[in-house]
């Protein structure tokens, strides 16, 4: 069976270090007899680090491995499965300070095909931190819903007004960059998504996009102990060949996302105009609340809007399966608990959720397993970060 043999030996690679007792990949911390298991993983998949190497300053190994399970029944089906949801592989290394080389493959679903292409392929060039230029495969980064990583996401779908929008990783190129409190991110994608990647870089036959972002650090806003608001603009070129961003050709978005304690609330408004199916709107509400530094109880709602009948899909995946049509009122309700086994690199992720696409309905119960090694996204993931030293 692929997925265990899979899962074994990355974690036995990737522990090689760790084993071997090196102590110049580990943090003083994590060497201490009294580290925590999620301590002592922070450096799950580094190989190399020596800062003064004025060539080669960091090797990592990285990658992911999402299963789950669900059960959804509608009134108009059911489906039911196991899927090997995400398998990734790939390595990160910094060079001459200002370099980052990245790669990252990827499985078919259900490891159908065993390679699938990569998710991500590109090389950056660190100016200044205000200034950063990348080239290659990346990750469309509009929404907050969508700049969260999947390593880090509290639930095992994003929203279905999100996930309607088809955003996937393209070639592009971007500028990204942080100066004081102001994150921001820009570039020019291609609208094809595939394995041959060169093709869709230098012909650009399927249409092309362009995508702003910011993310704003406002501290303690109302009283919260952190407060980032995130705004995106997306516009989308596309044409008959195009397999990527199809949906809308101009798209807004704005959220608050805030912690308090052990509590955070995500607020997110995402609109989409233009496009054969016309226009549509998605609100998405994400409350957690941490009952104990290794559970966290997170709930979500939906809504969706759409000016004409069939201009929104529920989600691919549980929702078609199971009966759920196309409509134009989409509302769901998630209430899940996660349970932290080594934060965020190793964690299990479950819930319930009621989804409602007009006068038809579905019922999604799930459960999930995460983990991942390498370094930490770059980018900002604010109300996902454990809580360090409330509990």
């Amino acid at each position: 069976m692929k997925t265990p043999t899979l899962i074994t030996g990355l974690l036995a690679l990737t522990l090689l270090p760790t084993l071997a007792g090196s102590a110049s990949l580990l943090t003083p911390k994590a060497d201490s007899p009294e580290a925590t298991l999620a301590e002592r993983l922070e450096n799950l998949g580094l190989l190399y680090r020596d800062k003064k190497n004025p060539v080669l300053q960091e090797f990592w190994l990285l990658g992911r491995y999402h299963g789950q399970y669900h059960d959804a029944e509608g009134s108009q089906g059911e489906n039911e499965a196991w899927e090997d949801r995400r398998a990734r592989f790939g390595f990160q290394a910094q060079m001459f300070n200002r370099l980052t080389l990245h790669a990252q493959a990827i499985s078919g679903s259900d490891f159908d095909p065993d390679y699938n292409g990569f998710t991500e392929l590109w090389v950056r060039w660190r100016f200044t931190d205000a200034l950063q230029l990348t080239v290659g495969q990346q990750k469309h980064r509009f929404t907050h819903d969508r700049n969260i990583s999947s390593r880090y996401m509290n639930y095992l779908e994003r929203a279905q007004f999100t996930n309607m929008m088809g955003l996937d990783y393209t070639p592009a190129v971007t500028l990204s960059g942080k100066s004081g409190k102001l994150e921001y991110y820009a570039g020019i994608f291609s609208n094809a998504a595939g394995q041959d990647m060169w093709s869709y870089f230098t012909e650009l036959n399927s249409g092309w996009s362009f995508l702003s972002a910011f993310t704003y650090d406002l501290d303690q806003l109302w009283g919260a102990d952190s407060t980032y608001f995130y705004g995106g603009y997306l516009h989308s070129d596309t044409n008959e060949n195009a397999t990527n961003l199809t949906r809308f050709e101009d798209s807004v978005s704005g959220a608050l996302i805030q912690t308090k304690g052990p509590a955070s609330l995500m607020t997110e408004l995402t609109a989409g105009f233009g496009g054969t199916r016309g226009d549509g709107v998605g609100l998405n509400i994400q409350p957690g609340l941490y009952l104990t530094d290794k559970l966290q109880i997170v709930a979500r709602y939906q809504l969706a809007l759409a000016d004409e009948s069939n201009g929104l899909l529920p989600q691919r995946r549980y929702e078609r399966p199971a009966g759920l049509p196309a409509g134009d009122v989409y509302q769901a309700a998630y209430l899940g608990l996660n349970y932290y086994i080594a934060d965020h690199r190793i964690k299990l992720v479950s819930g319930v959720e009621y989804a409602r696409m007009n006068d038809e309905d579905v019922l999604t119960t799930s459960i999930g397993f995460r983990m991942f090694f390498g370094p930490h996204s770059g980018a900002p993931f604010p109300g996902n970060k454990m809580l360090d030293g409330w509990f």
